[in-house]
């Protein structure tokens, strides 16, 4: 086949696995954002580009390759992230599925894959027979400088990858790392989003949907949607997060997110220039991806300030933590149009929450924040986590009582895991605890989900505490009612309906 493109970026499609009956409505389909990112910066480069999104479209396997080829790019790259931090590896489903799909039936297209999950599990990704080369942290400079080379020769000089050699190809090699790219450098490297390249139905980016609660959990006001970062990175290192895996720049086996901890930001200007394409593209509904958004106001403030002044009119949610939030700036938040902060509140238990953080939260009142957050007129997505290491059945409760208190309008609750990348994965490899022995067991909503089991607690007795606190929280009166008064009776029985998609656990004996 004749190239057409250089670089074809692939978003895989697990959407069944990761999230089972809730993939057909409830969960949500978000922008690509490093396919997107990735492209651009290629495209600035003067490589030629292009961007599959399996999941957005929902291609079957046999679509995907029918694509490909009339495609034929030079480089096939999977670009293998998720909307949750967990999902990096869990959407390593799709991407195997599909990049062993290619390989069998054009044994001489070149693959690369890029990720969380790839970084931090170099070794493991290369030894998949589909895979050729694996691009280290965020991948930037490494592809940039593969793509100058015919995808052959010289890639021991390339550095930032890995690849196999030898006439057997099973001879690993893992180049000297490259750097990421650069504060100084940031709207120039990676100069913006490839928003032109996704695909659509009739009208630009009305495949996507946000999150049903993002919406006011109303179905019609969910699309078009998308997301954007304006920073990368975050300055903690908390033991279950990998999030920072992709600032690596020692490829140590032993290196975690913890030694890769980080924050670079793009300019408010940069930041601008994006948020002006969406808003031409009719986009309302958008999300700010960063891990650390209400962090730093030398940032945030020009960002929102910009927002205002254009009368842009978002509806826009983002993170923080309980112990980075001020009263004086929720004003500009909530003129600004962000509606929805989601904290990480993660355990009820102080004692719980201090040691999977390594003490880096600030102590300060979970009660007093949500409320400041609460007469902002802002809704709050609370974060909750059980099985953490040292959690029991009573600091479990813990945490679920603590959420029913708060009764904020939304929360989510997850099982734990010990994440390729995490401080608590090398933590469960050192000290022989049982990890998940499939890709799929990490998604914590998945079929086979398995968390990490506790100093007290089986993975089946997290799991099934998770499943039926999720259960309380959304089926209780108090919470329905919230709902109810705030977004309407509708949205109260959309909520109702939602609860009756019931999830399967494989360890639960479903």
């Amino acid at each position: 086949m004749k190239n057409i493109i250089d670089v074809l970026f692939v978003n895989p499609d697990s959407s069944k696995q990761a999230y089972q009956g809730l993939s057909d409505i409830y969960s949500a389909i978000e922008t690509p954002t490093w396919s997107l990112l990735l492209a651009e910066s290629c495209r600035s480069k003067d490589f030629s580009v292009g961007i599959l999104d399996c999941d957005a479209e929902r291609l079957t396997i046999d679509d995907s390759c029918k694509r490909i080829e009339d495609m034929s790019p030079r480089l096939i790259v999977f670009v293998v992230y998720g909307q949750n931090p967990n999902s990096g590896t869990t959407n390593m489903v799709g991407a195997y599925h599909l990049s062993e799909e290619i390989k069998t039936r054009y044994p001489f297209q070149k693959i690369a894959f890029v990720g969380s999950h790839s970084s931090a599990l170099p070794r493991e990704v290369l030894s998949n027979f589909s895979v050729d080369f694996v691009l280290l942290n965020e991948g930037v400079y490494a592809l940039h400088n593969l793509l100058k080379t015919n995808l052959v020769d010289d890639l021991g000089k390339v550095k930032g990858i890995g690849y196999k050699e030898g006439k057997t190809l099973k001879n690993i090699v893992i180049n000297q790392a490259e750097k990421v790219v650069p504060q100084e450098r940031m709207d120039i490297d990676l100069p913006g989003y490839a928003w032109d390249l996704l695909p659509m139905k009739s009208k630009p980016l009305d495949l996507y949907r946000a999150h049903f609660w993002h919406a006011g959990f109303n179905h019609s006001n969910r699309t078009p949607f998308a997301a954007i970062y304006t920073s990368l990175g975050c300055q903690f290192a908390c033991d279950f997060c990998m999030i920072n895996i992709l600032n690596r720049t020692d490829n140590a086996d032993e290196v975690t997110a913890a030694e890769s901890k980080g924050m670079r930001f793009w300019s408010s200007e940069w930041v601008h220039k994006e948020m002006n394409k969406l808003a031409k593209l009719g986009v309302k509904t958008l999300r700010i991806s960063d891990e650390m958004f209400f962090l730093n106001r030398k940032y945030y403030a020009p960002v929102l300030e910009n927002i205002i002044n254009e009368g842009w009119d978002f509806n826009m949610w983002t993170y923080s933590r309980v112990d980075t939030v001020r009263r004086e700036y929720l004003e500009l938040f909530k003129k600004a149009g962000v509606n929805w902060l989601a904290l990480g509140i993660e355990a009820g238990n102080q004692m719980v929450r201090q040691e999977v953080s390594k003490g880096s939260f600030k102590e300060v009142s979970i009660h007093n924040i949500c409320r400041l957050i609460s007469d902002s007129d802002i809704n709050i997505i609370s974060n909750y986590i059980f099985g953490f290491p040292d959690d029991n059945f009573q600091t479990m409760q813990e945490t679920l009582d603590l959420a029913l208190d708060l009764n904020t309008e939304m929360a989510n609750m997850y099982p734990c895991q010990a994440l390729p990348g995490s401080p608590i994965y090398r933590r469960a490899r050192v000290e022989g605890w049982q990890l998940p022995e499939s890709f799929e067991a990490y998604g914590f909503l998945s079929y086979e989900c398995q968390p990490l089991p506790t100093k007290h607690l089986s993975s089946r007795e997290v799991l099934k505490f998770r499943d039926e606190a999720w259960i309380k929280y959304f089926t209780n009166e108090k919470y329905l009612n919230l709902i109810q008064n705030k977004f309407g009776l509708q949205e109260r029985i959309n909520i109702q309906k939602m609860t009756e998609v019931k999830l399967k656990r494989k360890i639960l004996g479903d």
